[in-house]
């Protein structure tokens, strides 16, 4: 008899992180959760129990927890099969421009704390010999705009990092996928006008990460296909032009 398959989602409460949870449940997996909130943690993990049937783990883990390795070791027992990380936080630019401590609770957010989470999980992957990893990423790390540059420079620090660490454990059958979603429309962007054409729900980014993780997709996810194309002109664009751009 097979074992049902397990996921640990990193940043299970956010909108992301619930829409991935409900999709892999849906696909019988069994499903593990990590939060930094407890009470909100245990409120999903309830809310996914009732709703798939079968109960959800839940381990206490922030990111920014100068204990993140005992508390990650803790949430890998037992091994899960799939690790996805969803954490980050937008933050404020013209906040973190004038406030260091902001700056650095943006950058260690969105690099920093992932990156060492991940790479716990990709050890113990490795000596196990399989094991996937997938992350959310971002477009605006891969060219800083004077809009973000705080959580573009973390961004592009995470892309780097899950293409070194895919090229380091491709040979020892660990997959490691970056996830580029562009606008997704949560609670955490609910005071922004967003572009349809350009914006993608939980559930599209949960559909995505799926199918690139467990389908044997594509290492590098743009949710929406069209921003593959905008990012590629973006890169293109010579400095002395990108340089007065407004956005």
């Amino acid at each position: 008899m097979t074992s049902m398959p397990k996921v640990l989602i990193l940043g299970g409460t956010s909108d992301v992180g619930r829409a991935l949870a409900r999709r892999y449940a849906r696909e019988g997996w069994s499903v593990a959760l990590t939060a930094r909130d407890p009470e909100a943690g245990a409120r999903e993990a309830a809310d996914l129990t009732v709703r798939s049937g079968r109960p959800a783990d839940l381990h206490a883990l922030d990111v920014l927890d100068e204990r993140i390795e005992e508390a990650m070791r803790a949430a890998l027992e037992p091994l899960p099969d799939t690790v996805l990380c969803v954490v980050g936080m937008l933050g404020d630019q013209a906040r973190a421009e004038s406030d260091p401590g902001h700056a650095r609770q943006v950058l260690r957010a969105n690099f920093e704390g992932p990156a060492l989470a991940l790479s716990i999980a990709a050890e113990r992957f490795r000596v196990r010999g399989s094991g996937t990893i997938a992350a959310i990423s971002s477009v605006a790390g891969e060219r800083g705009r004077a809009s973000n540059s705080f959580y573009g420079a973390a961004k592009a620090g995470l892309t780097a990092y899950l293409s070194g660490l895919r090229m380091r454990l491709s040979k020892d059958g660990i997959r490691v996928v970056t996830v580029k979603p562009g606008y997704i429309r949560t609670r955490m962007t609910s005071g922004f006008r967003l572009p349809p054409l350009l914006t993608a729900t939980p559930d599209e980014v949960a559909a995505a990460v799926f199918l690139a993780a467990e389908r044997r997709g594509s290492d590098i996810v743009y949710v929406k296909p069209i921003w593959r194309i905008i990012m590629l002109a973006i890169r293109c664009l010579p400095e002395w032009a990108f340089k007065r751009l407004s956005f």
